[in-house]
């Protein structure tokens, strides 16, 4: 159930890590439409513009919850192809047109995956409370990997920094920050708190919003600067990091600029010596055996972000499926990605207002 505290105006949601819908993200529950119908879906910090399949659907995925029927809900209304919410998708390249005179979109993803549908408005349940005239995306197809992923979640909840996310939709009413704890199991429970409090964070860094010529309307960038092991610091240059990394929710392994992955890499596998080191898994190419272990010991990890935040992480966002859970960028000049694994266990606020990112260990 969500909670409505009375020291301020916020709301706390649930947060769940998705196994048993077959995926790795973490989801909640909400309500869509008027009556509202449950939909669960994940959350996702890398982007701006919810969605959820709808009827009719000529290619859906296969989902846990009864597929969202538009035609049921009192309160569902799509946008025309002149009203200001669909210029809005047009400028951030993804509206796509029009069908009689409903506003469209055709989502293209990097995976060769794609989305389409009308770009609409309904009644959002967030627990008890309701946000009017919400607005997302009704998917009415999707095509390749989308279709055969054994994700049976119903959609996602953007809370990128754009217009159309979450949280800037309801950011009149619960202020400009957010925050979310992502448990470690599918049997624990994490939170996604909107209006969190800010004050109660130490460990927090810049949140940049632009480099160079380039904007991140949607995005919410930090600037990685070191990493420590066995409580040493890397030599690795800080001119290294400086195409900066996306806080993602969404995204499972964490990706670093080359050469500071091959210098972590180097560094843990000299702290994991005793282990064996066996054939690569995909992308995550620092693997050890640990048959016959009763119990493992590995290097500590931290994190080190601009204004001296240090992030300790957990073993659990260390090692993922026997291997170091992080991969190397193609070089040192692309986007790097802090994913959910390694902020698993970690409140972690966005203080959008203020203009920071905030961490605190131990949190669910």
């Amino acid at each position: 159930m969500a909670r409505t505290k009375s020291s301020r105006n916020d709301l706390t949601l649930p947060t769940t890590l998705g196994l048993s819908l077959g995926t790795l993200q973490h989801v909640i529950t909400v309500g869509i439409g008027s009556p509202a119908v449950n939909q669960t879906m994940f959350i996702d910090t890398g982007s701006d513009v919810s969605w959820v399949q709808c009827k009719p659907c000529s290619r859906c995925h296969s989902q846990a919850d009864s597929l969202f029927d538009p035609s049921l809900s009192s309160t569902y209304s799509p946008f025309t192809c002149s009203s200001a919410a669909c210029a809005q998708l047009r400028q951030d390249d993804r509206g796509n047109g029009c069908s009689g005179s409903q506003c469209q979109y055709i989502l293209n993803y990097g995976d060769a995956s794609r989305t389409t549908g009308s770009y609409s408005s309904d009644t959002l349940s967030l627990g008890s409370n309701a946000v009017s005239n919400f607005k997302f995306r009704c998917n009415q197809s999707e095509s390749c990997l989308l279709l055969h992923d054994q994700d049976q979640t119903a959609g996602l909840i953007e809370l990128g920094g754009g217009a159309q996310s979450l949280a800037t939709q309801t950011s009149g009413t619960f202020g400009k920050a957010f925050s979310y704890c992502l448990p470690l199991t599918p049997g624990s429970s994490g939170f996604l708190t909107m209006g969190v409090a800010t004050s109660g964070f130490v460990v927090k860094t810049p949140l940049l919003r632009s480099r160079g010529r380039l904007t991140f309307p949607a995005y919410y960038i930090v600037s990685l600067q070191a990493i420590m092991v066995g409580g040493r610091q890397l030599n690795i240059p800080t001119s290294v990091f400086s195409a900066e990394s996306l806080m993602d929710s969404d995204t499972i392994i964490t990706r670093l600029p080359r050469t500071a992955y091959s210098a972590l890499s180097s560094a843990f596998k000299a702290g994991m010596k005793q282990y064996p080191l066996p054939q690569p898994m995909g992308i995550l190419d620092t693997c050890f055996d640990f048959s016959g272990q009763s119990s493992i010991r590995i290097p500590s990890v931290a994190l080190v972000f601009s204004g001296g935040a240090v992030v300790n992480l957990a073993p659990e966002g260390i090692i993922l499926d026997s291997c170091l859970a992080f991969a190397a960028n193609r070089d040192d000049n692309s986007l790097g990605i802090i994913s959910n694994v390694q902020q698993r266990t970690f409140e972690v606020l966005y203080d959008v207002g203020g203009g920071a990112v905030g961490f605190k260990a131990g949190a669910c």
